[in-house]
């Protein structure tokens, strides 16, 4: 009897493990202070979508500081930002098959270097700090231009237009043209 009371214990002792385990795995992400956000939208007959989380300025100082120039940045926070297109595009003249990708940029004060990549899903950040952009994944690279924007955006905010994306964040906007 003694050993049926116990064997009773550990099974409810894991099935509460087990349950507690995910109800944190499905933690609401809409809770989170970096909440996701969709940006869709046609390029000619494409129909773009971006899936990203939206962290705030709080105050901070965001290119060349919290987000370093010269460094691979996950754009966004999270998970790694999600670029989705629906039909072949070219992007400066380079051609982006149909698919997902995992979108990373690497600011610079006067030039940024946007990454699609086929990896899907990760985290954005290792624990060191670093992306989790693996180098060899990377299927096109390209290169835009930053630019002041007229006024403060205080949560990242991407924009797909006819003409391509833009990146909002802070006092700058990167548009990246898309045909």
């Amino acid at each position: 009897m003694k050993q049926g009371f116990i064997t009773k214990g550990i099974v409810l002792t894991l099935t509460a493990m087990l349950m507690s385990s995910l109800v944190w795995a499905q933690q609401d992400k809409a809770s989170r202070p970096s909440q996701p956000q969709t940006a869709t939208g046609k390029v000619g007959a494409a129909t773009i979508t971006i899936n990203y989380s939206s962290p705030s300025v709080k105050g901070r100082k965001v290119f060349g500081d919290l987000v370093p120039f010269d460094k691979v940045w996950r754009a966004g926070a999270n998970e790694a930002t999600i670029f989705e297109t629906d039909k072949a595009i070219k992007i400066d003249g380079k051609s982006l098959p149909a698919g997902k990708y995992s979108l990373y940029a690497q600011p610079g004060e006067k030039e940024w270097t946007f990454f699609f990549n086929s990896e899907v899903g990760q985290w954005g950040i290792k624990r060191t700090g670093e992306t989790t952009k693996d180098t060899a994944k990377d299927v096109l690279s390209v290169k835009a231009k930053p630019a002041k924007s007229a006024s403060l955006t205080e949560k990242l905010a991407y924009e797909v237009t006819p003409k391509g994306f833009v990146l909002k964040w802070e006092n700058t906007e990167i548009p990246v043209s898309i045909k």
